[in-house]
């Protein structure tokens, strides 16, 4: 595993793609002699940081391991989608099933790309206070590191359970092999995560972000809130989420289509997302995994073809109450033919850019936090603490948009469900719902009863909460590396 770690640390900080947010591809390498150096320098690495971390949520010309594996993995795994198409590969039928191997492509990926914003992080942080330049600037640059950084820490937690802790930045072999890069347990890796959004939260400036590509320091609040969520802190969780929600920053758009069609970029409801611009292959492959793959297909230009890769369930199409306009701009039953006709079949609309002319250079962003989540989450913590009444108000804002009516009198047996259900129809295709069920402990209860439903033998065992190592890690260096249990 040393070595293996060495060359993606050692890479990650010896290169970068620096002309834009966008540039992905490493268009020259930078020696550590000449490169942190100034003020531009640092904002350029801190760019590659960004770029490599939108890596985890779509295959994109250039990316580093992007293989769209938040998606998979967050949303395949679970009721709300299935493959719908005659040649799956391996790995995306282990998905689909619930019964991923260590040598699943998309574990290795979400790894990888993990390890990559980690150590990318890491060379700025360990540099940066050894260079004079503006401290304003030279925190907001710590800043967006640290959050990143934690970020990528609480992806590969919740994922992989017991991860490295890597905050140093190698030169060399020999730091390399004189380094502690053993699997450090979750309690030290969430240690690390809210370290690093603590100070985040100090060095950011305290007014809004308009680009919402890039952290502010509001933004950390909402990840804090889910981190404390995710652990079960309902004190710590509720008091970052009542700051976003009081800061009266964002707010609900009144359509919720908007929040996934063109032009969707900077809206008032969005707290972090990534950008995707097509025309130069780094768009986002979204059209073509969520889409059917039928050749007579007309809903694109050209009359392009879908991969029917990730598709909405039956489950899913009967869990929206009736008269719930998220239905129909989300998903869809029926295809548009070639000479008029339509076919029933089920895909996905959210995130799909119906102007593409090439399926996997889509140019519609993608949001990672929005103030619908932060209201769900609160409702949650709220609920949790005992105070169903109170969490009602927040749910049921949620709820106004959708055009549903309120909800009333819920027990708190009751509430959790109704959360559980409206975070799976407010949040379908966001990669939320494996990550929902399992910080509920409903995962086996929902999946295996869907599975059951469905006539099938598929289920999801208890160490199947995680998913393995990537087996390459644990076959470099198995002294310091021990597969989850069970794979």
């Amino acid at each position: 595993m040393k070595k293996k770690l060495f060359l993606l640390l050692f890479f990650a900080t010896t290169t970068f793609s620096c002309k834009d947010f966008l540039a992905l591809a490493p268009e020259y390498q930078i020696s550590d002699q000449t490169f942190y150096k100034s003020q531009n320098d640092f904002t350029t690495a801190l760019t590659g940081v960004y770029s490599t971390f939108r890596g985890l949520f779509s295959s994109s010309a250039g990316v580093p391991f992007s293989s769209s594996a938040l998606l998979y993995m967050g949303e395949l795994t679970t009721d709300n989608t299935e493959i719908q198409w005659s040649s799956p590969s391996t790995d995306e039928m282990q998905m689909d099933q619930n019964a991923v191997t260590s040598t699943n492509a998309f574990v290795q990926s979400a790894w990888n790309t993990c390890l990559y914003t980690i150590s990318r992080s890491n060379a700025i942080l360990n540099r940066i206070d050894g260079v004079s330049f503006d401290q304003a600037a030279k925190d907001q640059i710590k800043g967006e590191a640290k959050f990143l950084r934690a970020y990528a820490y609480f992806y590969l937690v919740q994922m992989f359970g017991n991860v490295p802790i890597i905050t140093q930045t190698f030169s060399s072999p020999a730091q390399v092999s004189g380094a502690d890069l053993a699997l450090k347990s979750r309690d030290e890796v969430y240690k690390v995560i809210l370290a690093d959004l603590t100070e985040a939260e100090t060095l950011l400036p305290a007014t809004l972000n308009t680009d919402k590509t890039r952290a502010s320091r509001i933004t950390v609040k909402a990840l804090l809130g889910k981190v404390h969520l995710t652990m079960k802190n309902y004190d710590l969780a509720a008091t970052k989420l009542k700051e976003v929600i009081d800061g009266k920053s964002y707010s609900l758009v009144a359509n919720y289509q908007t929040l996934f069609t063109n032009g969707n970029n900077n809206l008032a409801e969005s707290i972090f997302e990534v950008e995707f611009v097509s025309g130069r292959s780094m768009g986002n492959n979204y059209s073509a995994i969520f889409t059917p793959a039928i050749t007579s297909m007309a809903i694109f230009p050209s009359n392009l073809q879908g991969s029917g890769r990730i598709t909405p369930t039956l489950d899913l199409l009967n869990a929206y109450e009736a008269g719930d306009a998220r239905k129909a701009v989300s998903v869809n039953d029926s295809v548009a033919l070639i000479g008029g006709k339509k076919s029933y079949s089920r895909y996905g609309l959210k995130f799909v850019d119906f102007k593409a002319i090439d399926l996997s250079d889509g140019s519609i962003t993608f949001t990672t936090l929005r103030y619908a989540d932060v209201l769900l989450m609160y409702a949650e913590v709220l609920n949790e603490q005992g105070k169903a009444a109170d969490a009602l108000s927040y749910i049921n804002q949620v709820r106004q948009r959708a055009k549903l009516a309120n909800l009333t009198g819920l027990t708190q047996a009751a509430l959790r469900l109704a959360i559980e259900k409206e975070r799976r129809v407010e949040l379908l295709y966001e990669g939320q719902r494996w990550f929902d069920l399992v910080r509920t402990g409903r995962v086996q209860a929902v999946m295996n009863a869907h599975y059951a439903s469905l006539k099938l033998t598929f289920k999801v065992d208890d160490f199947e909460l995680i998913f393995p190592i990537p087996q390459n890690e644990v076959d470099l260096n198995p002294t310091l590396v021990k597969q989850n249990p069970g794979y």
